[in-house]
């Protein structure tokens, strides 16, 4: 009997296959040759038939040929750092498949010469915080913030920060490193815990380029503490430049502690610098609002080159300035009786279905950087912790919270159109897998761990 591996169709017929010929041109050729050679693999050691290999490789192709997956995020984290922060409004991913060709990103049409360079998103930021003399984007705030250290401290001027805002933020970034690093001289006032505006008045020199106010956003200082005002600093005679973070563009009645920038302009701030990716809602960039001339400054030294946006972006940008409610707001405005009522008819079908599972009051953060501190009361649908894992790898992942040795599926963070997906996830894991361990709701704590 002749072996069947002989049988195994070879990789230049399978690639002639129609429906692996159309995605070599929608997926390329190597992400096709790999489902193909894993299928071919599977025929010789047996596992499927040599006549079923299209089949299966066709069954492994991949939906796109990027690796990152879209995923329902059910940590109660709405800016959620390793999740990609905020997730765009459907105006914004429309903006962003409009914008993937050939666009107008830096041509006049009517004029049929060179334009300004993301002109639309430029006026709708400066529409939205007319406060501002002028703004201008870049890739990130912390490109914001470098940009301002290279114009206004070259050559060894003098930054003044209060001690208590040379702040760490994720994966070991830190601030004054970022500014030292420009060639800039850090002068420190003040303690970690105090640091009032006579200290920075007695460190300004000849040599001083401008005040740096940080707002500490992934921690707080309580107790004796103290910081300076923004009014109190922005009339020592210096520019002062305030770095607010989250993006938050007008004052928030939910976060009333939150720094936003037109407060900080009207308050005397020369320019404001914030994430476009946080509060915002929006997609990764760096807001620079504030005194024209230096706006002007910025965005003609030779580094805001290296540091602009691309045309996907600026699209985003644009359609979440001018469109509909960013999902970030929709999550945090959110009432929480509506998202109790939510998790019980969750938990309602998951009980029919024999799952243990219970409704639980939690509370939801920012998080991505933004109101440390701040509870947004929330409700969870509490799961058996061995669903985390099996519900984070499924086809559509949803990633929870550990709590309590629970995994806890929060829905501050999940769309409402989104339960329907959760629903079935969670009924996919259970079929699936025999008997999976039992438990049952209750309060719980928080934690930031995913269902591991």
């Amino acid at each position: 009997m002749s072996d069947p591996r002989r049988r195994v169709p070879g990789t230049d017929s399978l690639l002639a296959e129609a429906r692996l010929a159309k995605a070599v041109r929608t997926l390329g050729r190597p992400l096709v040759k790999v489902a193909i050679a894993e299928a071919q693999r599977r025929a010789r050691a047996g596992e499927i038939a040599p006549e079923d290999v299209a089949e299966a490789a066709v069954d492994g192709l991949p939906e796109w040929a990027g690796s990152l997956r879209p995923l329902i995020n059910a940590t109660g984290v709405l800016v959620h750092t390793n999740l990609g922060r905020a997730p765009l409004s459907s105006a914004a991913r429309d903006a962003v498949q409009a914008a993937a060709g050939w666009t107008d990103v830096e041509f006049d049409l009517a004029e049929g010469r060179r334009a300004r360079r993301g002109r639309g998103a430029l006026a709708a930021l400066a529409e939205a915080v007319p406060d501002a003399g002028a703004v201008h984007v870049v890739n990130n705030n912390a490109a914001a913030l470098l940009l301002c250290a290279l114009a206004m401290a070259a050559g060894g001027r003098e930054i003044v920060i209060s001690r208590g805002e040379l702040v760490e933020i994720g994966d070991g970034f830190r601030i004054p490193e970022l500014l030292a690093g420009t060639g800039a001289t850090l002068r420190e006032v003040g303690t970690t815990n105090r640091t009032s505006a006579r200290d920075y008045a007695e460190a300004i020199g000849p040599d001083t380029a401008f005040l740096l106010k940080v707002h500490p956003s992934n921690f707080r200082v309580t107790g004796f503490s103290a910081a300076a005002e923004v009014a109190e600093l922005a009339v020592l005679g210096v520019p002062l430049v305030v770095d607010i973070g989250s993006g938050l563009l007008a004052p928030c009645p939910l976060l009333p502690d939150e720094p936003d920038a037109a407060t900080a302009l009207r308050d005397g701030a020369a320019l404001v610098t914030a994430s476009g990716d946080k509060l915002l809602g929006g997609p990764q960039a760096g807001l620079l609002l504030g005194d024209a001339s230096l706006v002007e400054r910025l965005r003609r030294h030779p580094a805001a080159r290296a540091l602009r946006m691309d045309k996907l972006t600026l699209a985003a940008l644009e359609a979440t300035l001018r469109g509909p409610e960013a999902p970030v707001v929709t999550a945090l405005t959110t009432d929480g009786t509506e998202l109790r009522r939510r998790a019980g008819l969750l938990v309602e079908r998951l009980r029919a279905e024999g799952i243990p599972a219970a409704v639980v009051v939690t509370e939801a953060v920012v998080g991505g950087g933004g109101a440390p501190g701040v509870a947004l009361p929330s409700a969870a649908v509490a799961l058996p912790a061995g669903y985390g894992p099996p519900l984070r790898t499924g086809p559509v992942p949803v990633v929870g919270r550990m709590a309590d040795g629970r995994c806890l599926l929060d829905l501050r963070t999940v769309d409402g159109p989104e339960d329907r997906a959760v629903l079935d996830a969670v009924l996919a894991v259970h079929r699936s897998r025999p008997g999976p361990s039992t438990g049952n709701g209750g309060a719980g704590g928080r934690s930031d761990r995913p269902c591991m």
